[in-house]
């Protein structure tokens, strides 16, 4: 008797919610078909998608090692092997994503990915990020003359990586589950305001066309006099830049006045109507506590930090000898002029004698001149570090909404869901992602990988999504890491406790082989029930009422 063991894990869960998206039909419908080849070119992108989220660590021309031990043809189709995901095969389908669009062919799949999971696009979070790539990626390269193809080049890191070359990327994303709905690649050096506004002029478009209002969240990046024009036409959500001279003056306004509005324990808020950039808008001031707390704490290590170096300075200065005591006062004054959050006190001067001649002076030795030596007492602040933590406390959001539209709750609870962007973000550059393997030197390829990243992304957060959706409608919980029951699991969880699935096939006689699933147990039984589609096939589970 013959026994193949092969580890399904989580494998089923991530083709299945491709499968359910008929990603792999859309694709092939849009990119160039080669007869000759063993795999389409969706079915090649469904692999990469499956390489990432098998969170390998693998690049991509490693693919065929990680599909080695995987039930392919169970998720896939008869006849593909996994020597079919080579470097060559995915490099083509690569270079079919540039020459089609990278943008376009994902905004295709995740528009078809929204309407089958009827995700609700009305509120959406833009934000960008930059991934850091090694090589020398030179400007002279063969594809150097597409004015298209993105330059990989230095710029402002996010990464707090300026030593390397980087590629900036544009996520937007639904806060209805955190699903990307478009991403874009941009030159290395790109600056925030440029994407920004690129972004904004393209969704008015869209906006133009839609049957309901659509708002747009953003951070401070947003908020800039090149897009005035566009976010006129736009109905934004945005955090109001330090900057802006308005902004400190409203904060403090509001602070004196002390006429809050109450949303929690954590949240106090204050209406001003203004006009800024030729725009109407609410600037709603919001006091929070808890970031009034991580301002004292951050406060606390500055005054701290600035106090050492004054003391340092202080101790260097008095160690010099003035000819002048005007001179040394005005030296001392200086110095505690420029500090922000200490100054110095009982300001003096002590003379001291200088005597002709070396050694010990005689007492009846003459003068030779009167020098100076400085004094003082280093004290804090409290009222101007007191005002700078009630400053840090307080953030401004910025509306064009109407007032009928959205309350300033409803404003604030928007803008707080810009997290999901971040944390796709973070996803992405999870070092167990393949993000961190960008060995590829092709700037053209590196951009539809970035995209085809994206489009796994899109993937988790379907299946998290739909997840949470179920466990929410069925009032059901699982056990977290630490064996609590949560109802808001991660999906990383659930991949975790889905190691150790095999699909096991035995072959007795000739005519007779038997394929069975070993590992399944009550609580993944669960899991694939919540998550349902495709999932339940490639699992082998029948669909049924979500119990345990």
């Amino acid at each position: 008797m013959t026994i193949k063991i092969k580890r399904l894990d989580h494998h089923g869960i991530v083709a299945g919610v491709i499968d359910d998206l008929n990603m792999v039909s859309l694709l092939d419908k849009h990119l160039p078909q080669d007869d000759k080849q063993e795999i389409t070119p969706g079915e090649a992108i469904k692999g990469m998608i499956m390489n990432g989220l098998g969170f390998s660590n693998r690049p991509l021309s490693l693919s065929p090692q990680f599909f080695t031990n995987l039930p392919i043809e169970h998720l896939f189709r008869e006849g593909v092997d996994a020597s079919h995901f080579n470097r060559h095969k995915l490099g083509r389908t690569l270079d079919q994503c540039y020459d089609f669009g990278c943008e376009s062919l994902f905004s295709l799949v995740s528009h078809q990915a929204c309407e089958i999971e009827a995700v609700d696009c009305q509120f959406k979070s833009l934000d960008t990020t930059s991934h850091s790539l090694t090589g020398e990626y030179a400007d002279d390269e063969d594809e150097g003359c597409d004015e298209h193809v993105i330059r990989i080049t230095h710029g402002h890191s996010k990464a707090h990586r300026p030593d390397l070359k980087q590629v900036v990327q544009e996520m937007i994303v639904s806060q209805d589950g955190g699903i990307p709905l478009a991403c874009k690649n941009w030159d290395g050096n790109s600056a925030d305001t440029k994407v920004f506004k690129e972004r904004a002029k393209a969704l008015v478009k869209m906006v133009k066309t839609a049957p309901k209002p659509h708002y747009l969240v953003a951070d401070c990046k947003l908020y800039h006099k090149d897009n005035a024009e566009f976010l006129s036409q736009l109905t934004f959500i945005t955090l109001i830049p330090s900057t802006i001279k308005l902004e400190k003056a409203l904060i403090s306004e509001a602070l004196a006045a002390q006429q809050w509005t109450t949303i929690d324990d954590n949240y106090q808020y204050r209406v001003n109507e203004v006009e800024h950039m030729d725009i109407k808008q609410r600037w709603i001031v919001v006091n929070s506590k808890a970031a009034g707390e991580r301002a004292t704490k951050t406060m606390g290590r500055q005054t701290d930090r600035a106090k050492e170096k004054l003391d340092k300075d202080l101790f260097h200065l008095q160690a010099q000898r003035f000819i002048c005591k005007e001179d040394a006062l005005k030296t001392l004054a200086a110095l505690s002029k420029r500090q922000k959050y200490h100054q110095l006190t009982k300001l003096d001067c002590i003379a001291h004698k200088v005597y002709e001649g070396k050694g010990r002076p005689k007492k009846d030795a003459p003068v030779k001149q009167i020098v100076w030596q400085t004094s003082a007492k280093v004290e804090q602040k409290d009222e101007a570090i007191q005002h700078a933590i009630e400053q840090k406390s307080c953030f401004i959001l910025a509306t064009n909404a109407d007032k009928k539209a959205l309350t300033p709750e409803e404003i604030l609870h928007h803008y707080k869901a810009q997290s999901a962007v971040e944390r796709g973000f973070r996803f992405l550059k999870d070092p167990l992602f393949f993000v961190s393997s960008l060995f590829i030197k092709k700037p053209s390829r590196i951009d539809a990988l970035l995209m085809i990243m994206t489009l796994s992304l899109l993937v988790y957060s379907i299946a998290q999504r739909r997840m949470r959706a179920s466990m929410e409608k069925a009032h059901k919980t699982i056990p977290n890491q630490i064996n609590i029951p949560t109802a808001t699991p991660t999906l990383r969880w659930v991949f975790q406790c889905f190691e150790g699935i095999n699909l096991v096939q035995t072959e007795e006689t000739y005519d007779k082989t038997n394929i069975y699933l070993d590992g399944l147990d009550k609580l993944r039984t669960k899991i694939i029930n919540l998550i349902g589609g495709h999932s339940l096939h490639l699992y082998n589970i029948q669909k049924s009422s979500v119990g345990v």
